[in-house]
């Protein structure tokens, strides 16, 4: 005799979640009128080897989503219209956005650049007045952020849920999902649609016979967890039945930046002078977050290969950009060593630098060593990480490049500017660094 399913909490519908739709190509046909209507993809530069960064709702139409090479969306829409990402603008729409919602409800967690959750109070929660919120909601954005601005709306009883229901109806789209359609509700959905599952977790549970969600949700909790594997395995079994679980507490482990360079800069010293722009970037977002680095990974694309190459140094405990800078420069020609091995020579498509085993700065106390000699080893971390910190407060109030180390200018090197990675949201100061 099979044993039975576990009791289940009462579920009330708790969380909102909104999905700004095609979000940066809708921020570009509302700056830019004459693009509306209109197959749109936005790029990170002018090339037609680079891959899109957002494509429009008309241009999805014909096939096109993020990560579609520029020349792919070209042969599958000949009407195209292919414009430059401008991140700025779009944290300063995402702020805006936020603001307008904060206007109907508080904002619980801002998910990405282009995802909120809000958690829903008794008052809020029926299927009318939640109904009736998210209608303000999208409504609000349209008529004081911008009419381009279209969002879809999940709403059900936690936020794993939620977010599969903003997915469900796209664009412009309303879901719910209470907890009497649960988890039946769900039943025609991919397994790769939940966040978490990939293709190695699907290889994993079909091994162990789910290929569905039906087939996880039948099971029992104890069961379906043993297939999922790892602590909390079972976790997933009672999202998918509504039950509203404590969420997990994260926290940062690497902070960093990639950078697609343009045809013409994708040789030695421009990919170099790159990776120590995206190394000074890096290291000025530690010190502004109060933390330092234990490692150092530069990592890279080659143009012949879709792998990632990636070497690393270890660093004593810091967040002085000249530390970096030095680590940066022993690590580097290992990658030169590695492109001179491939056919075409080397030739960079993309590079990037990350900080890793980063740690809170927690009491940090003065110097002993800051009035030695000013070449003394012990005294020259001291000073140079001082000087970090000047040029740090120098960019924020002169703007970007007012001051940095190394050569910037004489057209060997692309601009590095911030972008917006989806799940990181950049702080305005970040466009100064």
């Amino acid at each position: 005799m099979p044993e039975p399913q576990p009791l289940l909490p009462p579920r009330p519908l708790r969380w909102l979640f909104l999905d700004l739709n095609s979000y940066f190509a809708s921020v570009e046909q509302q700056l830019q009128p004459e693009l509306r209507g209109k197959p749109v993809l936005v790029a990170p530069v002018d090339s037609d080897t680079t891959v899109a960064i957002a494509a429009s709702v008309e241009a999805k139409r014909y096939g096109i989503s993020t990560g579609t090479p520029v020349w792919e969306a070209k042969r599958l829409c000949r009407d195209l219209i292919v414009t430059p990402a401008r991140h700025e603008k779009y944290v300063e729409f995402h702020d805006a956005i936020i603001a307008e919602i904060w206007k109907h409800i508080p904002v619980t967690r801002v998910c990405s650049i282009d995802e909120v959750a809000c958690r829903l109070l008794d008052n809020e929660n029926s299927v009318e007045a939640a109904t009736a919120l998210a209608h303000r909601i999208k409504a609000g954005i349209r008529a004081h952020v911008g009419e381009c601005l279209t969002s879809s709306v999940g709403i059900a009883p936690n936020r794993l849920l939620a977010k599969l229901a903003s997915d469900m109806q796209k664009p412009d789209g309303l879901v719910i999902l209470p907890a009497e359609q649960l988890p039946q509700r769900l039943y025609d959905m991919p397994l790769r649609d939940i966040a978490g599952i990939g293709a190695k977790m699907e290889r994993r549970l079909a091994r162990d016979g789910i290929n569905d969600i039906r087939q996880l949700c039948e099971r029992r909790p104890r069961d379906a967890g043993t297939a999922w594997g790892g602590t909390n395995g079972d976790r997933l079994w009672y999202l998918l039945h509504g039950v509203d679980l404590p969420e997990k507490a994260t926290q940062s482990r690497s902070i960093g930046h990639s950078h697609v360079l343009s045809p013409g800069k994708r040789g030695v010293e421009p990919v170099r002078l790159t990776a120590r722009r995206l190394a000074l970037k890096a290291t000025s977002r530690l010190r502004r977050k109060s933390y330092r680095s234990r490692l150092l990974v530069l990592h890279a694309r080659f143009e012949d290969d879709k792998s990632v190459w990636r070497a690393s140094i270890r660093l004593p405990a810091t967040q002085d950009s000249f530390v970096v800078l030095a680590a940066l420069d022993a690590l580097y020609p290992r990658l030169v060593a590695a492109g001179r091995t491939r056919p075409g020579d080397f030739q960079i498509r993309m590079v990037g630098v990350t900080l890793a085993e980063i740690e809170p700065v927690a009491g940090e106390q003065p110097s002993l060593f800051a009035l030695l000699d000013p070449d003394d080893p012990l005294a020259r971390e001291t000073r140079t990480l001082s000087l970090s910190r000047a040029m740090d407060r120098i960019n924020e109030r002169f703007g970007r490049n007012a001051v940095s180390v190394g050569p910037l200018h004489g057209g060997r090197i692309d601009r590095v500017g911030t972008k917006i990675a989806f799940g990181r949201i950049p702080e305005l100061s970040e466009f100064h660094e």
